[in-house]
């Protein structure tokens, strides 16, 4: 059963976000991590690129390990960044061999030290092109079973002036053939809502699930703010300073993404997925406060 069917039940999903290893040490933290999440029966994790596309490899030989001991439907991110078409569908025909039918089509960010967008001279602009080719590679190999993602963006979508543009952008990926988008981080129900609202007054029906990340210290506060460039409440960042210890500030963090968790069923989220860091106590402490898990 691929996400897009999952998705279609009408029941709230639980994912995960995991990122590849870099080290020995961060490959034995993960495989412990990925035990303890699996007994949760999480609907689908999803293994991330690193910077640029620079993790490709180990990315890749996570996703294989889900996909061939099928303990947990693997979501595998792509990126446009530095990989030329005929590269990029290498890729995608390694990935269905291996039995992957779920994809995350992302455009990317630029590589470290360079500040704008530029695509590799043989490789793709878009995201929407991203999807485009999947369903081509997949048609191509007579797979129709493909279930695709995208990214959408409530925090900016908030923003005046950038509705339009973002509600462009994904109908875009919805016309080249997304089935799902997850969001990129936000600290607000309303803010999802009214994409979601603006989304579906537009015609884009395709369920969108949100992220959650639980933010379990003020230097990962800061630090997350930095990456995604979504400002971090002020209230939530003033209790994780005012932490007197790692427990504690790991409790607050925990607890703030618990309302905005419930907040979100609520609001008729398909599902939640929560960013790990590759750590499992957060993660574990939210789906036990939402009662998500399925043990």
């Amino acid at each position: 059963m691929t996400i897009r069917d999952l998705l279609a039940l009408r029941r709230p999903t639980l994912s995960y976000e995991l990122f590849p290893p870099r080290t020995p040490a961060a490959e034995s933290t993960l495989e412990e991590t990925m035990r303890l999440l699996t007994a949760t029966r999480p609907d689908f994790i999803s293994i991330t690129y690193g910077a640029s596309g620079s993790t490709q490899s180990t990315s890749r030989a996570v996703v294989r390990g889900l996909a061939e001991h099928h303990v947990v439907p693997p979501l595998a991110h792509l990126t446009c960044v530095g990989q030329s078409r005929a590269e990029l569908t290498r890729v995608i025909e390694d990935y269905l061999a291996e039995g992957v039918r779920d994809f995350l089509a992302l455009r990317g960010d630029p590589p470290q030290g360079q500040t704008d967008w530029r695509p590799h001279p043989e490789g793709l602009l878009y995201a929407s092109d991203l999807v485009t080719l999947l369903r081509e590679v997949a048609g191509a190999h007579g797979i129709r079973d493909l279930s695709i993602g995208v990214t959408a963006f409530p925090a900016q979508h908030a923003q005046e002036g950038s509705r339009g543009l973002g509600l462009e952008v994904l109908e875009a990926k919805v016309r080249a053939g997304a089935d799902f988008a997850i969001t990129q981080v936000f600290y607000e129900v309303e803010q999802y809502a009214r994409l979601v609202a603006d989304a579906a007054a537009r015609g884009l029906d395709l369920p969108i699930v949100p992220e959650v990340m639980p933010l379990v210290s003020s230097r990962r506060a800061h630090r997350a703010e930095e990456l995604t460039e979504v400002a971090t409440p002020p209230a939530l960042l003033a209790e994780l300073e005012a932490a007197p210890d790692a427990d504690a500030a790991r409790a607050v963090g925990v607890a703030h993404a618990a309302a905005l968790s419930r907040g979100l069923v609520d609001a008729g989220a398909p599902g939640i997925h929560i960013i790990t860091f590759n750590q499992s106590a957060a993660a574990l402490a939210l789906v036990d406060a939402i009662g998500l898990a399925r043990t």
